[in-house]
Parts: structure tokens; C-alpha cells; sequence
């Protein structure tokens, strides 16, 4: 007896995501962008119009993200339902709050570059201020100034605080760790106008007062860059497995040459990314330059003779003291502005790279 089987027609794989009850996958990511440029137009209509005077693209990010929020729990309640509703607005919620963090840096990056573009030219990167009045003139001074400064500051700092992490980590007990692991903390929270004045003082001691010098600036800084230092790298050297050091000790090596050979080999990333840490957090520092290094309009490239200008000195005088015309003063200050943002991404990009290539190899 012969029997027949119904046959269904192939599944062509496209379903219907609103028939089935589920938002498709890109809806959220739709809703947001959608969100962004509504609000975006509107706020540009609102410049165009008088009602601000320049774009705020940090207001229409938040309303946007706002009214993303909203969409989202309304279109999945008539679609999903309650409680997928609930959990899309709770995942809105989270979302909202990582893109209210990221708020102040894209404005501030969208404000550095909007308004530092118009003297971010060839000029401005090989020239100095000397004898220049009004427009013209570059920074050439003040960037070398601060590469001199916090390299040095860095020469000084890095020594200090990674033998001192290592003696906390490694050898330290008792009321002498203790007290040094409590001095450090206080360290971290000196005011850096203190560092400023602490370097001054010591300065005057050798060469009098009045004394001017980049190695000042520098000696400032690593006051302030030791403690992050020690800091993080204490940390980092926790982090270091215990096995690693006994089965170096298992084998007859001795402990300097463990932690030379195997601590910091392992922990040389951690231990990069805390030094560039601390560098970020001095290289923008004014008030203790100011006391110690001074001002000039000239280039130097002696640390230990005379005045020296840096970056964050150069981008405060030019916004304090606007000239005879207002407006070139604060193109470069906004100029020198961003020439440090991009400074400081650099060095972390090194220190991305640095890490990755002297991070130990782990598989076989």
C-alpha cells in the first residue's frame, strides 16, 4: 500500500521578529543612533536660530539618550510585552549611565578640538613666542618644556617608587613598612601648589632666591609622581603569583634575582601602565611649574639653567594675559590645550605597546 508524506516547504531562515513577539536585534542600536540625530538636528535648528550661541553636542547626547530610554520601554512593552519591557528599560537604564560618564570627555574632546583646530598648524609647532605680539607664534618652546620636564620628573620618580614598591611587596614588615605604606598615602593627596613650593624651598637652599630652573619643575613633579607610583606598582607586584617565586626559590636562585628575573618580567605591564598613570596625572599640572619653573617666551633646552616654559604654563598666561588682540591669545591657549590631550594619548598608546610586547607569554 503506497503512502504519501506531506511535505512542508523549505524554511527560507527569515522570520518576522515583530510577528514572533521580539524586537530584531537592531532595533536598540537604531533607537539610539535615531535618538542622537533627532536631537542632534534639533539643537543645530536651536544655533541656527540664535537660541545658543554654539552647538552643544553634550546636551543633545544626554536628551537623546533620554528619550532612547523612553522609546525603548515603550516599543518593547506593545511588543514583548511587561517583562521584557522591564528588563529592556533596566539595560536602557545601564546604558544611560556609562553614556552620562563618557559625557564630560567627549565634550571636553569636542570642545578642545572645535576650538584648538584654528592654530593647530605647522606655525604653531615650530615656533616660539619670542619677540611675537598678537597673532603668529607657536608653542615650540612649551612643548619641548614639558617633555624635558616630565621626562625628567619620570627619571627621578620611576627609580624611586618601583624600589620602594618592591621593598613593601618583597622585604617590608613590621612598624617600618607600615609607617612607609601610611606616608605614601599622605603623599598622594599633597596639594600640588605644596610640591611646588616644597621644590622652590629646596632650591633656594643651593642657588638663592629667586632661582628659576627646569630641574625644579622636575623635582616638583616627581614629588607628586612617586606616591602613584609606589602605589600601583604595590599593587601590581601583589598580583604576581606566590608559585612563581618558590619554584625560582626550588631551584637555588636567590631572591634578588627572582624578583629581577621573574617578579618583574611578569609584572612589567601593570607596572607600565601605572607609571603612564602617573605621568598623565603631573603633565598637566601648572601651579607647582609655575613657582619653580617660571615663564619665558624663549626656548630652553637646558634643564638647569634659567627659566623654562611647559605646556599647561603656556596655555594658562595665554588665556590670563590676552593681549592687544584677545582673540589670538586664545586661539593658542586652546591650541596648546589640545597639543597636551594628544601628548597624553600618545603616551598611552606607548605604554599599550610597551605592555603588549614585554607582557610574559603564557601559552606554549
Amino acid at each position: 500500500m503506497a503512502t504519501t508524506t506531506a511535505t512542508r516547504p523549505a524554511s527560507t531562515g527569515i522570520e518576522n521578529s515583530l510577528s514572533t513577539g521580539r524586537l530584531p536585534k537592531w532595533a536598540p542600536y537604531a533607537l539610539l543612533f535615531g535618538s542622537w540625530a533627532v536631537l542632534g538636528i534639533v539643537f543645530l535648528f536651536m544655533q541656527l536660530g540664535g537660541m545658543t550661541e554654539q552647538y552643544n553636542i553634550s546636551g543633545a547626547i544626554f536628551l537623546g539618550t533620554v528619550l532612547y530610554i523612553v522609546l525603548i520601554a515603550a516599543i518593547s512593552g506593545l511588543v514583548e510585552g511587561r517583562r521584557q519591557a522591564t528588563d529592556r528599560f533596566v539595560t536602557s537604564l545601564v546604558v544611560g549611565a556609562f553614556i552620562l560618564a563618557l559625557l564630560p570627555l567627549i565634550s571636553l574632546l569636542f570642545t578642545a578640538v572645535s576650538n584648538g583646530a584654528a592654530r593647530f598648524d605647522l606655525e604653531f609647532f615650530t615656533y616660539s613666542m619670542r619677540n611675537v605680539v598678537g597673532e603668529g607664534g607657536g608653542a615650540v618652546h612649551a612643548i619641548v618644556g614639558t617633555l624635558l620636564v616630565t621626562g625628567a620628573a619620570t627619571l627621578i620618580s620611576v627609580p624611586i617608587g618601583l624600589l620602594t614598591a618592591i621593598y613593601l611587596v618583597e622585604y617590608g614588615r613590621g612598624h617600618l613598612a607600615r609607617g612607609i605604606t601610611f606616608f605614601v598615602d599622605v603623599m598622594t593627596g599633597i596639594p600640588s601648589i605644596v610640591a611646588g613650593l616644597f621644590a622652590y624651598a629646596l632650591f633656594v637652599i643651593f642657588f638663592g632666591e629667586g632661582v628659576r630652573m627646569g630641574i625644579g619643575g622636575a623635582v616638583a613633579l616627581s614629588v607628586l609622581m612617586i606616591p602613584v607610583v609606589v602605589r600601583s606598582s604595590e599593587e601590581i607586584l601583589k598580583l604576581v603569583p606566590n608559585e612563581l617565586r618558590e619554584a625560582a626559590f626550588a631551584l637555588g636562585v636567590p631572591k634578588w634575582l627572582t624578583i629581577l628575573k621573574v617578579v618583574l618580567p611578569t609584572s612589567i605591564a601593570g607596572i607600565t601602565t601605572g607609571v603612564m598613570i602617573a605621568i598623565s596625572r603631573v603633565i598637566g599640572e601648572t601651579a607647582p611649574l609655575l613657582i619653580i619653573a617660571g615663564f619665558t617666551p624663549n626656548m630652553n633646552y637646558d634643564l638647569g639653567d634659567g627659566r623654562m616654559m611647559t605646556l599647561p604654563v603656556f596655555t594658562y598666561f595665554s588665556y590670563a594675559n590676552q593681549g592687544s588682540d584677545p582673540a589670538a591669545y586664545i586661539d593658542r591657549a586652546w591650541a596648546g590645550a589640545l597639543t597636551l590631550i594628544l601628548i597624553v594619548m600618545i603616551l598611552n598608546l606607548i605604554a599599550r605597546f610597551i605592555a603588549k610586547a614585554f607582557a610574559p607569554k603564557l601559552g606554549r
